[in-house]
């Protein structure tokens, strides 16, 4: 498994031939990342410019299965759990879906833009200690340094990725866990077995 950040919470899971896209960029957007690829399936949290740029996952022939929201999905072979949550973008509340799947055995928690750390007991044991947990850090609206850090502890991820940071967030957040000493790659390739001995590791991507 190869996994890419180009952003924001945009990042592209390689599996063999299989690739899937999570919170594209749109072209609407004013953060300025601009990425354009095919993907298989693409999975949106949130319906904001931010989140949404469903229009660059299409290349050539290969066009993706979209999914865009709470329910129950089978695509090639994966099975991918949404649940509702909340976002807060701007002042203005948004329905948010945190995303879980697994992929070559490593199990999958994608909190997308989630505004809260209180949310359903379902929801928490549907999360169940992922193997990999991918965290807004960023505040503004969504889950800060402090609360994020709190929250990635209590669910109980093998390994963390922080997402939607700028500098100052990502520092506070790897000061909160301890982690000053994180590593920080430009992408990310995993296999099940380098889970098998991690415990709330922290691993940094830097967008491409």
């Amino acid at each position: 498994m190869i996994i890419t950040y180009f952003g924001k919470e945009f990042f592209k899971i390689q599996q063999g031939e299989m690739v899937l896209a999570f919170n594209p960029v749109s072209k609407a957007s004013k953060t300025g990342i601009v990425a354009h690829f095919g993907t298989d399936i693409a999975l949106v949290t949130t319906n904001h410019p931010d989140y949404n740029g469903i229009e660059q996952l299409s290349h050539g022939e290969r066009e993706p299965f979209i999914v865009t929201g709470p329910g129950d999905y089978e695509v090639k072979e994966i099975f991918i759990k949404g649940v509702l949550s909340d976002a807060l973008i701007g002042g203005k509340k948004y329905i948010n879906t945190i995303y879980l799947f697994s992929v070559d055995d490593i199990n999958i928690a994608f909190l997308g833009a989630l505004a809260d750390v209180e949310f359903s007991k379902e929801s928490r044991e549907a999360i169940n200690s992922p193997d990999i947990l991918f965290i807004p850090v960023g505040g503004k609206g969504m889950l800060d340094a402090k609360s994020s850090a709190k929250l990635a502890s209590s669910l109980e991820p093998k390994l963390i990725i922080p997402m939607d940071y700028d500098d100052a967030s990502l520092k506070a957040f790897l000061k909160e866990l301890g982690e000053e000493k994180a590593e920080v790659v430009d992408k990310l390739t995993l296999k099940r077995k380098d889970l098998d001995n991690k415990e709330g590791e922290v691993i940094v991507l830097k967008a491409i």
